[in-house]
């Protein structure tokens, strides 16, 4: 395990929260370079397929959200409370519901997202072999959904027991094999055939699919704190994984409905800006794993102290975890915000073209407000394992409203800075709401201020 019991009840909380976010960190660094891989593979087949991805993404980052932070959340702080109270049945009770709902929402999202897909790739702005490459990319993404669904809920189940560790060398293991399967598939190499575009979404759903099984094994087999096994399925064990979960997946919803809002805006102003959005909004992704890696150890020490009935000390693990991702997330802004080629040209070759131009600016812009996005992020994780989502959620809320409405202004104005500006604002509505909530008390137990910070 990364950490044991007495130290994320009693440690001191940096060095704790370090020492369990460093494994986690290592493996979500290396998701973070695939997805960033994805890209610059993608990017060798032009253009329209930067665009088909850019207007995909939303909806395979959608279920990946809802998978691992959402419910994936829900199994993780479930155990974790159940382990802080002592009762390691309930913990493996809690576990094996989880799997059961992860995986049946698995067929379901995906049966969904193959359904309403090619509308909305449509609606915003998907025509002709752009549409086609669109579908193409979303067939196996979505198909496979289930092994994606289980494979994260596999990984909650050991994030809420303390082992960071088996997770994260999993991850690390597939950004690995998907550096070798990913343009296999992509370019073709012997007798294996070009797939195109659905190569590395093929590749992406078999490493999910086998690395799934790495992580049931030591559940299924008694080599880990709990033992996954098949029991009659109860209300009251699902209760506790769907009472955090369920209100944690509206915030992948919102989240992922506000980038599907602002990709609709981006298209009105062309094909290359839609294509240089995608390509920096990209990085906003790339920065959620990270975010992830700190945010799992947070949930986990937060629900086990939750659960041990130390709700001040919860309380301030859950602030000095999100100010210190709020740093990390600030400074990278801040670079790329200076120095926006470090990123985008490994997408764009053209540095004089609109592509890299709507990029940049992109980039220049919204950077300076990820340590806003950063910290509201980090904090959602804190108040799941706390069970806490009511001013998370109003943040993803008002994050939205400000999208929709500032982002229907800038469109008008047909000032695509006045759109990122936008995009930065809602960043920092983001933070501010669940930020000031908790500092005037929101955590505080039956009223008791002194659990403010």
């Amino acid at each position: 395990m990364a950490s044991t019991a007495p130290d994320l009840l009693a440690g001191s909380i940096v060095p704790t929260l370090v020492r369990l976010a460093s494994p986690n960190v290592l493996g979500l660094l290396a998701q973070t370079l695939t997805i960033g891989y994805d890209g610059y593979i993608i990017a060798r087949l032009g253009t329209d397929a930067l665009a088909a991805v850019a207007l995909v993404f939303p909806l395979s980052m959608l279920m990946v959200q809802l998978s691992r932070g959402a419910m994936g959340g829900g199994v993780s702080s479930a155990v974790a409370r159940a382990l802080g109270a002592g009762s390691a049945p309930r913990a493996a009770a809690v576990a094996w519901h989880g799997m059961v709902i992860e995986l049946g929402l698995g067929v379901l999202v995906g049966s969904a997202l193959l359904a309403g897909g090619p509308l909305l790739y449509a609606a915003l702005g998907g025509r002709g072999q752009i549409l086609e490459l669109a579908q193409d990319y979303a067939l196996p993404l979505f198909a496979g959904a289930a092994a994606t669904w289980l494979h994260n809920g596999l990984a909650g189940v050991h994030v809420g027991s303390g082992n960071m560790r088996l997770p994260a060398l999993c991850l690390v293991a597939s950004a690995l094999s998907h550096g070798a399967l990913c343009p296999t598939l992509v370019f073709g190499f012997g007798p294996i055939p070009p797939l195109g575009i659905a190569g590395a979404s093929l590749s992406f759903v078999a490493l999910n699919a086998v690395f799934a099984c790495v992580l049931a094994w030591p559940l299924l087999t008694g080599r880990a704190a709990i033992r996954l096994r098949w029991l009659p399925l109860r209300w009251a064990a699902a209760r506790e994984v769907l009472r955090v979960g369920l209100p944690a997946s509206v915030s992948p919803f919102i989240g992922n409905g506000n980038v599907i809002v602002l990709t609709g805006y981006a298209g009105t102003f062309g094909t290359a800006t839609l294509a240089g959005y995608g390509v920096g909004a990209r990085l906003e992704y790339l920065l959620v794993p990270l975010v992830f890696g700190v945010g799992a150890a947070l949930l986990a020490m937060v629900g086990r102290n939750i659960g041990a009935g130390q709700e001040r000390r919860a309380a301030r693990i859950a602030w000095t975890g999100s100010m210190l991702v709020a740093g990390v997330t600030g400074i990278i802004g801040v670079v790329l915000a200076v120095f926006p080629d470090l990123w985008t040209r490994w997408f764009i070759a053209d540095a004089a073209g609109p592509v890299r131009a709507a990029a940049n600016l992109y980039l220049h812009i919204v950077g300076a407000f990820y340590a806003p996005f950063g910290f509201g992020l980090a904090f959602f994780f804190a108040s799941q394992g706390a069970g806490r989502l009511r001013w998370p959620l109003a943040g993803s809320v008002g994050r939205l409203g400000v999208a929709l409405a500032g982002g229907g202004i800038a469109v008008s104005l047909q000032s695509l800075g006045a759109l990122y500006g936008v995009i930065g604002l809602s960043f920092l509505v983001y933070a501010l709401v669940p930020g000031v909530a908790f500092r005037l008390g929101a955590w505080a137990p039956d009223g008791d201020q002194t659990a403010r910070g």
